[in-house]
């Protein structure tokens, strides 16, 4: 069985920055309420950029960072659940554009665990030697499911992407991934929601009223799912890599809110510190949090050789992952 690397990564956000006070104007809410509830300070809205636009600049950036040609990857994994549309999928709009003329791409849909899960699929793809160098993109536009008029959602979200590109290692900066994990649990999935097209065909009629394609969620059971799943699988990888969670350098986690990572922090005795987060920037981006929170530390230079990191992501499903690297 071969090992597994992290060769680089990227990330973009739209231009177009959307404040606290400029949510203020429009809902019940304020800058001090946000803030304390959720560490959220601003998030960036798409005025019209696509998913698989967003998508396209964060995995250039990766490849870019990757050293690596688009023509050289062999799969493109894009996680979302804001598609342009159902069909064709999104990394097939990305591999078009970026000219990875030799790529298979597909989708998946796991929410803000969307990342975790494509590096852990990608991850196999190369242990086992079928290929070589995959593209694993988290992207969402969730400005556009988001209900502008509720309070408690709205001001949650935020759009952008972010990529890393999985393979065989390269150069002493390639990222070993050392353990991952993946959950699943179906019986709390309507904590969670965002409705699709009803069914409607020639022999049932579609509901006069079509519903509002919007996010919904039960903020107290997520709180509760999110602060125990991510302990628990910090807990697992590190298990698996035979470490303390002691060892870990920095955490990477879905950025959702502030007070689910203090919270899981507090619960495994480490230091804020260890977790890396920048939701205050950005609000929640899903599928993309995990990618650009992990670009810009990448970013930062404040990773040291040797160093034990963990990336972790939660969301609907529900569904939670967690991936340890080694520098």
């Amino acid at each position: 069985m071969n090992s597994s690397y992290i060769l680089g990564a990227g990330c973009y956000v739209p231009e177009s920055v959307v404040t606290n006070d400029d949510l203020s104007r429009i809902v019940d809410t304020s800058d001090e309420w946000i803030t304390t509830r959720t560490g959220i300070k601003e998030r960036h809205l798409s005025q019209g950029e696509k998913t698989y636009e967003m998508g396209v600049k964060a995995v250039k950036r990766a490849l870019e960072n990757a050293k690596i040609n688009p023509e050289d990857l062999d799969m493109i994994i894009c996680a979302t659940i804001t598609p342009d549309e159902f069909m064709p999928a999104t990394a097939c709009r990305i591999q078009s554009d970026i000219g990875a003329k030799n790529a298979a791409a597909f989708d998946i849909s796991a929410a803000c665990s969307g990342l975790v899960f494509g590096i852990t699929i990608a991850s196999q793809f190369v242990k086992t030697g079928m290929y070589k160098n995959i593209c694993v993109v988290g992207a969402e536009t969730l400005s556009k499911v988001t209900n502008w008029e509720d309070r408690g959602t709205c001001v949650l979200f935020g759009d952008g992407a972010g990529a890393v590109i999985v393979g065989e290692k390269r150069d002493e900066n390639s990222m070993e991934i050392i353990a991952e994990s993946m959950i699943s649990n179906g019986d709390k999935a309507d904590i969670l929601t965002l409705e699709a097209v009803p069914f409607g065909n020639m022999l049932k009629k579609r509901p006069d009223k079509m519903p509002d394609f919007y996010m919904a969620m039960d903020g107290q059971e997520v709180f509760k799912f999110a602060v125990k799943v991510i302990t628990d699988q910090i807990k697992k990888v590190t298990e698996k890599a035979n470490l303390k969670v002691e060892d870990i350098s920095f955490i990477v986690p879905h950025q959702a809110n502030v007070r689910i990572i203090e919270t899981a922090a507090k619960m495994l005795s480490l230091p804020n510190e260890k977790f890396f987060v920048n939701l205050h920037k950005y609000g929640n981006t899903s599928s993309a949090s995990v990618g650009i929170a992990f670009s810009e530390l990448l970013e930062s230079g404040k990773i040291k050789k040797g160093d034990n990191l963990v990336m972790t992501g939660f969301g609907g499903g529900m569904s939670a992952g967690a991936i340890l690297l080694k520098a």
